[in-house]
């Protein structure tokens, strides 16, 4: 329903204020999300939820795109299918971080993709405008800084198990620019949101459920309903909640208010599991939150050299 509206009825200067709420919505269900995904690896795998994830979105676009009449057919199908499958892997990567760190520091190595992005844009964002020597050398230093901040954050130990499971929530992260490379070029030839998020959820609910054939498969309770219910709500409500904040608030503003996920999920990680971190840990995710924030504002092509 979010992503549907007209963007004309949208154009009014004061509606970057409601962007930035729906961020703040979206930055929550995504901490809860997380919740919700660390609970149920206790009994599921991560490909059971990422299906489960996934299969609650899908039939709620679908219910969506056949109830409003919108056409599925893309003249970008190939590039539809990129976005779908690499935005799969990084779920797949981050649900396994999740569960095998605490909730906040798996999802800061989510969010390095930021920085990922400001690594890789000079090879895969080559249509756009090139970026000044300032904006270049300001992304550079923010990379270094945030991967300052990864080693903060983890304070590396020689565990084979810790290396293993940071490297998959880098991982993710990598995966996740990726996909956010795909759905800037799929928005700039003019495919609407909803239906990347149509076959983003489809090809999820798909890929997800073929690994599930070739694994045991936990079988549900009544139990588990409520719990299903909640990651799939919180799921959906966030993904909805995010594009239309992008959609009517003001890129930069709410691509910073992005990282409110580390704080709502660090929040939850104290009062639901009694996760304690460092200092250092803390200082890890600021410098990485703060590090991705700059990146964010340098690599707008809005972003004046000072020094011109």
């Amino acid at each position: 329903m979010f992503s549907f509206i007209h963007p004309k009825r949208w154009s009014h200067p004061r509606h970057w204020q409601l962007g930035s709420l729906w961020m703040l919505v979206a930055g929550l269900g995504f901490a809860v999300m997380g919740a919700f995904v660390k609970t149920g690896a206790e009994r599921f795998s991560s490909t059971e939820l990422v299906f489960y994830r996934s299969i609650f979105g899908f039939i709620t676009i679908a219910a969506m795109v056949y109830w409003q009449g919108k056409p599925l057919k893309s003249p970008m199908l190939g590039k539809q299918m990129g976005r779908a499958f690499t935005g799969f892997i990084a779920l797949l990567l981050f649900f396994y971080a999740i569960a095998h760190l605490p909730l906040a520091t798996a999802i800061t190595l989510n969010y390095t993709s930021p920085m990922f992005l400001a690594l890789l844009s000079p090879w895969l964002l080559t249509a756009e405008k090139p970026l000044s020597r300032w904006q270049q050398s300001t992304l550079n230093k923010c990379v270094i800084a945030g991967f300052i901040g990864v080693t903060l954050l983890l304070q590396p130990r020689w565990e084979p198990d810790l290396w293993i499971t940071a490297g998959v929530g880098l991982l993710s992260g990598l995966g996740a620019a990726l996909a956010y490379v795909h759905v800037k070029q799929l928005g700039v030839s003019g495919e609407p949101d909803w239906r990347t998020v149509f076959y983003f959820t489809l090809v999820c609910s798909v890929a997800s459920g073929g690994l599930m054939l070739n694994t045991d498969i936990t079988l549900l309770r009544w139990q588990d309903l409520p719990f299903l219910l909640g990651l799939g709500i919180s799921a959906t409500i966030s993904q909805l909640a995010m594009t239309r904040a992008y959609r009517t608030g003001r890129t930069l503003t709410v691509a910073s208010l992005a990282y409110s996920t580390v704080v709502f999920a660090t929040l939850i990680g104290v009062f639901w599991w009694g996760e304690h971190l460092s200092w250092m840990e803390y200082s890890g995710m600021l410098l990485i939150m703060l590090s991705g924030i700059v990146s964010s504002r340098a690599s707008s092509p809005r972003t004046a050299n000072p020094g011109n």
